[in-house]
């Protein structure tokens, strides 16, 4: 993998640009998927952190590493669990659609806060509530957009007011590949870190 990706059908950061110029910076990815992001990071000259409660998904990503002859700071837990970045000290945290399957989403915004230095950046996508709508992508709505499992746009963006965020991007892109979708298969947001 050579580029920053928001997940499968979703435009990449050459495309949406969010992530800008990351050589230097300190970057924490909360979830490692397939084709950790972090590798990609590190490959650009950052310092590269990842966090993920997988022990197979960790261990893909340092052979991922590996392979690409980069140092990448892996560890296994809770996406919240950030002990290991040091309060105000972190240029962007980054996350491809890991926060759909997190619990207490304000506790990780609340330690995202906590180690991103001020007007710092954070940079993630997470499953689209419309398209949690659809069934095997078919037109018909078969749940009710308050009950898919799947957070609201407005449960994001209050989860981040509360966290002291400020949105500062909100892309709703077509899916790649899919000439008829009707509705996203990601919400993909930028929010800036408030105060101290």
């Amino acid at each position: 993998m050579t580029t920053i990706t928001y997940g499968p059908d979703v435009p990449d950061d050459n495309e949406l640009r969010l992530c800008g110029d990351v050589e230097a910076k300190r970057i924490v990815e909360l979830g490692l998927g397939p084709g950790a992001n972090a590798v990609v990071f590190a490959a650009r000259g950052a310092k590269a952190m990842a966090v993920d409660p997988s022990a197979e998904h960790v261990t893909a990503a340092r052979r991922e590493a590996e392979a690409a002859e980069v140092r990448v700071e892996f560890h296994q837990g809770e996406l919240a669990d950030l002990g290991f970045a040091t309060s105000a000290s972190v240029d962007l945290v980054f996350s491809s659609g890991a926060l759909g399957h997190v619990d207490d989403l304000s506790r990780v915004f609340r330690q995202v806060h906590r180690v991103l230095k001020p007007d710092a950046a954070f940079v993630f996508s997470t499953p689209h509530p419309i398209a949690a709508m659809l069934e095997g992508g078919e037109v018909v709505l078969r749940k009710p957009y308050w009950a898919t499992g799947t957070r609201t746009v407005s449960d994001v963006f209050m989860a981040l007011c509360r966290a002291n965020f400020q949105l500062d991007v909100m892309v709703e892109p077509p899916p790649t590949g899919h000439a008829n979708a009707l509705v996203p298969a990601a919400l993909v947001i930028r929010a800036r870190k408030l105060g101290v």
